[in-house]
């Protein structure tokens, strides 16, 4: 075995679908992989392992989402080892590397699980709930024409520094698998956040609040109780003093309208 080559014992959740009647953790036993690779090319290499014993493994390679694998998009998002995305702070799966593990480790991969974001097979859950938050008011109505010029409506540093902080919000769910209620109340913060600091959104900050709250509930979100976890996991670190800002543009509007 190269030097940088450990073998891991690999507990997966396997789940055919979300009427499976028998899902649960399959365990791999002994996979060889390089410690440069990254944690969803391991899970490649388990996949041609896989499909390179198929008659040992009757379920198939297992299936797990993913796309720019640049830490932009938050498609991969994994519990590992009960933690969303993983061991290291401020990283998505895609960006977590295997030389953070040890030879003979026990890795648990399982999916997201909230009521909100339903699995569909093994790993991949469906996070559409996230969409139609967004859909009920995250976005701005502005007047069609020319582009203005950049300095037309002028905004300090600090306010744009903050709508810049919540705008880095990848919408990966890591703050709802964190959160024992489930509560996509990081996420719905900080895209009220980034756009009830700007000028542009301060028309419809007021709707705006009122329905992708209303929308998060209709959803089946859980509220925050305040335990933490969500700024804990959250791979762009995204602060809880969004969720502060939300409650009172919320209440604000509660008043207003």
């Amino acid at each position: 075995m190269a030097h940088d080559n450990i073998k891991v014992n690999l507990h997966v959740w396997r789940q055919n679908g979300a009427n499976d009647p028998n899902p649960g953790i399959k365990t791999y036993s002994n996979i060889e992989i390089n410690t440069h690779m990254s944690f969803l090319e391991m899970l490649d290499v388990l996949n041609a392992h896989i499909i390179d014993n198929k008659s040992q493994y009757p379920e198939g390679p297992v299936a797990f989402e993913h796309d720019c694998r640049e830490g932009i998009c938050g498609a991969c998002s994994l519990v590992i080892n009960g933690r969303p995305h993983g061991p290291m702070k401020g990283t998505t799966t895609c960006q977590l590397h295997m030389r953070h593990f040890n030879d003979g480790d026990n890795i648990y991969i399982e999916p997201f699980r909230a009521k909100a974001f339903p699995i569909i097979k093994d790993l991949v859950v469906d996070r559409s709930s996230f969409d139609k938050i967004i859909q009920a008011g995250g976005y701005i109505s502005v007047n069609t024409g020319g582009t203005p010029d950049g300095n037309a409506i002028p905004v300090s540093q600090e306010i744009s520094s903050e709508a810049m902080d919540a705008a880095e919000c990848i919408g990966c769910g890591a703050c709802v698998a964190a959160c024992p209620n489930a509560a996509a109340m990081l996420f719905t913060s900080a895209k009220v956040s980034h756009l009830a600091l700007l000028p542009q959104g301060k028309s419809e900050a007021s709707r705006r609040v009122k329905r992708m709250i209303n929308q998060m509930d209709v959803e089946g979100f859980g509220m925050c109780s305040n335990i933490g976890a969500c700024e804990a996991e959250c791979p762009k670190e995204i602060s809880l003093t969004n969720i502060a800002r939300m409650n009172r543009e919320y209440i604000s509007a509660s008043f207003t309208s």
